[in-house]
């Protein structure tokens, strides 16, 4: 009897060391990626416009580095706080911790080579090589064209610098562990020539990280079906917001036009158009509306060719759910 305690006790104990080896190793041995790039990013006017149009428009990197007013319809970012960061990312949005967008405005980066910004937001891994959670959607970007990021790189070095200190993002166990695994080189691609393309819509749609938000996610990971919607999004006053079926099944957009489509964004490029007050409980969404509206008619048809291609599933979605009912 003796002997058999002895051996589970060894066995136990080599069962703990395995597991602190492994997670000592995960600790302090990742995300082993390459070095940062050594490049200088050329600050053209053609660069820095098509750079402008992704962070805002399409990549939307300024929806979630801005302070938004949660106090108008669609929460759009304050006036004279793009890029200074503060969003978070938390628990009651079913994160596995509390992920705080950092300011990336000069004031920030101006530490930061060309090369460092460009592996943070293509790789997933910061200045300092440690891991940044994919809230911030760097397995998406890091497909899409070098010199679409090179763009980025660019526009965010002319930003207004904003000095604003935002906190460090704090994983939850056992993510503070995990997270150290999620980088991993990035897979370039080319921006397709055809911009008329199911293929153009496509790399649009990696850009948005569409896929993101549009599939049911809980604590981080991803437990639906791809574009079918069903991420609950909570409201700062405790309402809940949907994210809509982006297939093409009747509970989706199966029924809508191209030309809906289209106008279901460019209805918010209207001049006359201003974000209406909501009320705490009204309607509300975390979609930046005013943002994704800044697209191109080209573009947004090619996105919407793209979604036509997905398998249609089924997903009744009840897009908002009041804290006051």
């Amino acid at each position: 009897m003796k002997k058999t305690l002895t051996i589970v006790k060894y066995v136990v104990v080599c069962v703990l060391l395995l597991i602190a080896g492994i997670l000592t190793y995960v600790k302090t041995m990742l995300p082993n990626v390459k070095d940062a790039p050594q490049m200088k990013v050329s600050m053209t006017p053609d660069r820095i416009e098509r750079g402008k149009y992704l962070a805002n428009n399409v990549m939307v990197c300024m929806d979630c580095h801005s302070s938004r007013d949660w106090s108008k319809f669609a929460g759009p970012p304050k006036a004279g706080t793009m890029g200074m960061g503060g969003e978070v990312f938390d628990q009651n949005l079913g994160f596995p911790g509390k992920f705080i967008a950092p300011n990336i405005t000069p004031f920030a980066l101006n530490q930061w080579t060309d090369g460092e910004i460009f592996r943070a937001i293509t790789t997933g891994v910061n200045k300092d090589g440690k891991a940044l959670f994919p809230v911030m959607p760097h397995i998406s970007y890091g497909k899409l064209d070098k010199t679409d990021i090179e763009a980025v790189v660019a526009y965010l070095r002319i930003l207004a610098p904003i000095e604003h200190q935002t906190a460090p993002s704090s994983p939850d166990f056992p993510m503070n562990f995990i997270i150290n695994t999620i980088p991993s080189e990035a897979q370039f691609s080319k921006i397709p020539e055809d911009k008329n393309s199911v293929a153009y819509g496509n790399y649009l749609v990696t850009a948005g990280a569409c896929f993101d938000c549009h599939t049911k996610q809980e604590k981080g990971k991803f437990v639906g079906e791809p574009f079918a919607g069903g991420f609950e999004f909570k409201l700062p006053d405790g309402s809940v917001t949907t994210s809509a079926n982006l297939t093409p099944h009747s509970s989706g957009i199966g029924n809508w036009t191209e030309a809906q489509f289209i106008q279901r964004f460019k209805v918010y490029t209207n001049p006359d158009y201003k974000a209406p007050q909501v009320a705490p409980g009204e309607f509300q969404t975390p979609m930046p509306w005013m943002m994704y509206a800044g697209m191109s008619k080209e573009d947004l048809a090619a996105i919407y060719k793209f979604l036509r291609t997905l398998e249609p599933k089924k997903n009744e979605i009840v897009r908002f759910k009041s804290a006051r009912s």
